[in-house]
């Protein structure tokens, strides 16, 4: 650094004008030949060192930026004194900007023949070793900085998320849906079944809970007359972590009045589908290996799925088993025939999901903010999206019974009473909104974490995440280091 002040250069600069990204100037000039080259097209770059191989009196630069390398040409007799001066200095991570024109070597790479160098930004910490393809995941997560500098494809991760992102909300937006923000600390904790982190507000002296989901605010907003609502909401559950769960994650959700469970599949099977395109170009992906055809959504209820994918070492039930509470007991350790369904569910279909399938109608227990089936009253209309085994989306004709919502909250508060720590609590505003008349409608959420993971082929939901939850790490000395590098 002291030797780069004595040129005259500042290690940490001021602002470069440049005529070019690097991703603009391969996708401009990637194709031309040397002949079309050859009226030495002037240009001005900056990025971020990746290699330096110096070669006597001259060397060669790779260049990193936005996810793209580009090789550049230093020779002595080609730049001024003071620039070579300064190239013989660079060090790899350095960030340097640099003027001249374009080339082809006699291997035929893209090169910038440099006229001028520029120092941008000093390196303090080296990079680790082997750092072309950085692969500690722990550093990786913890120093997400480092991963995106050294891992390429980790950029088209999160470039792909906010396409998946921006498709929905244009998707949404076309309908005529209204995108708004709710609450995230709220005095109740409401709309899923979970256990909720807790803060406190000093001035009003009070506890709130970082939401769990938006969902009861946003349907008082149904109730306040906007038809079509949505947001995309960061949501907090206080549970485990593991590669599908993150207690910090991003959902959708979106409601719509006069329809029901039946429409919402039809608009997820067309907002599922058009995402994959936007974002992959393609309905068709691949994840762990195997195909994933967004233009192939199967359909089967609960039962239906149980059935299908039941155990080949025991005899398969019939429909009508599966209504047996007796049956449905002796086959699960939970306390009522619904979550003994539920269970069921889990462990023997889940995993067997690979292509989207809808699974629907889903057992009152657990589903306190969902319409009972007119037919039959002991399950609701509900639904979630299940791809590759993971659950994507979960969705339903919203209960708009004020009496009925009043005696769902008082079944999870038993619940809770008797040791269910993620049950719901009663709402009694939500209960008086519910009383001005909410419209009969459909609702649902969409995780955008794991429907991430399924269309960039993440194995871990850690993976999509930029700043994942982790533990924290011991005294890192950084502060320690600098003084040592001080003038």
């Amino acid at each position: 650094m002291a030797q780069i002040r004595e040129l005259g250069f500042d290690p940490y600069g001021q602002a470069f004008d440049f005529t070019h990204t690097i991703p603009q100037l391969l996708a401009e000039y990637g194709a031309k030949t040397s002949d079309e080259l050859s009226s030495h097209v002037q240009v001005r770059i900056a990025g971020r060192i990746q290699t330096i191989r110096r070669m006597g009196k001259a060397g060669f630069i790779t260049l990193l930026q936005s996810g793209e390398k580009l090789q550049l040409y230093v020779k002595r007799d080609a730049v001024d004194e003071r620039s070579y001066r300064l190239y013989e200095l660079l060090d790899i991570g350095d960030l340097i900007g640099v003027s001249g024109y374009l080339f082809r070597t006699k291997t035929n790479e893209l090169t910038i023949h440099v006229e001028q160098l520029f120092f941008l930004s000093k390196i303090l910490l080296a990079m680790p070793e082997k750092w072309h393809g950085l692969e500690d995941v722990e550093l990786r997560y913890r120093q997400r900085y480092l991963d995106l500098i050294s891992n390429p494809d980790v950029r088209r991760v999160f470039v792909t998320r906010s396409k998946i992102i921006a498709s929905l909300r244009r998707q949404l937006d076309a309908r005529g849906f209204l995108e708004v923000e709710t609450p995230m600390m709220q005095p109740l904790y409401g709309g899923a079944t979970a256990r909720p982190f807790i803060t406190h507000h000093n001035a009003l002296d009070i506890d709130l809970y970082l939401r769990i989901a938006p969902e009861l605010y946003l349907k008082r907003l149904v109730v306040g007359g906007i038809d079509r609502v949505y947001e995309i909401n960061r949501n907090f559950r206080n549970e485990g972590i593991s590669t599908r769960h993150n207690p910090e994650f991003t959902m959708l959700e979106f409601y719509q009045a006069y329809t029901d469970y039946r429409g919402m599949i039809e608009l997820s099977k067309e907002l599922l589908t058009q995402v994959a395109i936007d974002a992959t170009g393609g309905a068709q992906v691949t994840f762990e290996g195997r195909r994933v055809d967004f233009h192939n959504f199967r359909q089967l209820s609960m039962r239906e799925a149980i059935i299908e994918y039941w155990p080949s070492s025991q005899p398969k039930p019939r429909v009508e088993k599966l209504t047996d509470p007796d049956f449905l007991l002796h086959h699960s350790k939970e306390r009522t025939p619904g979550t003994a369904l539920v269970d069921l569910f889990e462990r023997y279909v889940e995993e067997h999901l690979w292509d989207p399938t809808i699974i629907y109608d889903f057992p009152v227990e657990v589903s306190p903010l969902s319409k009972n089936k007119r037919d039959e009253p002991e399950f609701v209309e509900r639904f979630e999206i299940y791809v590759a085994g993971l659950e994507i989306a979960n969705a339903f004709t919203e209960l708009n019974d004020p009496q009925e919502q009043r005696r769902r909250f008082e079944l999870q508060l038993a619940r809770k009473e008797s040791g269910d720590e993620e049950a719901h609590v009663m709402d009694e505003d939500y209960i008086r909104a519910l009383c001005y008349g909410m419209p009969p409608a459909g609702g649902e959420g969409i995780g955008i974490d794991r429907l991430t993971m399924i269309l960039t082929d993440s194995k871990s939901i850690r993976d999509v995440i930029l700043f994942p939850l982790l533990r924290p790490e011991g005294p890192i000395g950084i502060a320690d280091r600098l003084r040592d590098l001080a003038p």
